[in-house]
């Protein structure tokens, strides 16, 4: 799940929420005598309730808990499916498939949304088939088309917003504003644990003047080569970003100043061109912001003094 904690919970709350509300409607005003009134009831309970707690809990929720709530909510239908009374009353259940799997697709990655559709399909069409009433096969395949269609173009649209929002188009590594947010996690990690964590600002030297004396293609390709380079040589904890024209910031993950400088040391052997770096260690009472400050020093210092690292 790529997002904060707070915006999947409240919405999932709101899924819920309206979900109880629906039920305990049919449940004072049921529309066949057969109705499942007991069930909607303590559906409508366990909605309402879940979705105040998954608000009152929505900047601490961890992301099992929101795939467990997405599994427990695709139980209910499938369960809602098994007590139904009438064929349209099984049918009348596909929005809240549909609702369900486009939440997964949005919020989980593709492959997660996908497990989750399935389960979602199996439960229900499990419940359905149970269910005493018949003759609702064709209706029950366009819900079960619907679902795995409209969850697997969410799925790829939001793939396609998250990776434009984060990546920078012409380099593909992370950007700014998703380098600051994955490093801040990465930093609250090392806090709570005690682990160390540095931080490297690179900046080209003479960069631009590449771009006066080639062009801004030469140079467009002169900072996808180093950033490919320097890709292949970092480890998988660790994360590039582009954070100016020029300028590129790496978080180091467990990471002292004597590591820092052993990778650095490998990035400035994948290229000749030249570059200087700064480099902080994580100290006591650091924020993002005073890292970020420290490593800026240390470059002026090594751009002052004519050393590249």
């Amino acid at each position: 799940m790529r997002t904060d904690r707070s915006t999947p919970a409240l919405l999932l709350a709101v899924l819920y929420a309206v979900s109880g509300g629906l039920c305990l409607y049919s449940a004072l005003w049921p529309m066949h005598p057969d109705s499942p009134v007991a069930l909607l009831s303590a559906v409508a309970v366990l909605g309402l309730a879940g979705g105040a707690v998954l608000w009152l809990l929505r900047n601490r929720l961890r992301g099992w808990a929101v795939h467990a709530a997405v599994v427990l909510a695709s139980v209910i239908i499938a369960l809602l499916a098994w007590q139904s009374a009438t064929a349209v009353g099984v049918v009348a259940l596909g929005p809240a498939l549909i609702g369900v799997g486009l939440y997964a697709a949005h919020f989980f990655d593709l492959t997660a949304a996908r497990c989750h559709a399935g389960l979602l399909v199996l439960l229900s069409t499990a419940g359905a088939i149970a269910a005493p009433p018949e003759q609702f096969t064709a209706a029950w395949v366009v819900v079960v088309v619907s679902v795995f269609a409209f969850t697997e173009v969410q799925g790829r649209l939001a793939r396609t917003l998250r990776t434009a929002a984060t990546t920078d188009p012409l380099t593909g590594v992370a950007n700014r504003r998703a380098w600051e947010e994955e490093t801040g996690r990465h930093l609250a990690r090392a806090v709570r644990t005690g682990e160390p964590l540095s931080v490297a600002i690179l900046d080209l030297d003479a960069f631009k003047q590449v771009n006066d004396r080639h062009g801004h293609g030469a140079g467009d390709a002169l900072l996808r080569e180093l950033t490919s380079g320097w890709s292949r040589r970092l480890r998988q904890a660790d994360l590039l970003g582009r954070y100016g024209g020029d300028e590129f910031v790496v978080c180091l993950p467990a990471t002292d100043g004597a590591g820092a400088q052993e990778i650095l040391q490998q990035l400035e052997a994948t290229h000749e061109f030249a570059w200087s770096v700064g480099v902080a260690t994580l100290r006591g009472g650091d924020d993002l912001a005073a890292l970020l400050a420290r490593a800026d020093a240390d470059l002026y210092l090594h751009k002052r003094s004519g050393r590249t690292a």
